[in-house]
């Protein structure tokens, strides 16, 4: 089982809103999921992403792979380089 960090809808129409989920990579955009992990509002100037910190670093190091847009946001946030320290670190301690 391939897992992967993506986007699913929950917003309605012509209103999106997004939450950030741990989903198998097999299963639809909005289809069943294992965690909520965050939200993503694009319609405000500039939009608002929030996650719950823990859980994606969690879901990374277990080598859960994100999506693009996941990937862009998580980087926004500093979440991405937070993972990488934790990466390296780990690598540094095994050396």
């Amino acid at each position: 089982m391939a897992v992967r960090l993506r986007l699913t809808r929950v917003g309605r129409k012509k209103r999106p809103y997004y939450r950030v989920v741990a989903a198998d990579s097999s299963m639809p955009r909005d289809g069943r999921f294992l965690e909520i992990l965050g939200t993503y509002d694009p319609l405000p100037n500039p939009s608002i992403s929030h996650f719950k910190e823990e859980r994606v670093l969690y879901w990374l190091k277990n080598g859960a792979l994100p999506s693009e847009r996941v990937s862009r946001l998580m980087k926004h946030s500093g979440l991405l380089q937070k993972f990488e320290e934790m990466k390296g670190s780990q690598a540094k301690s095994l050396g």
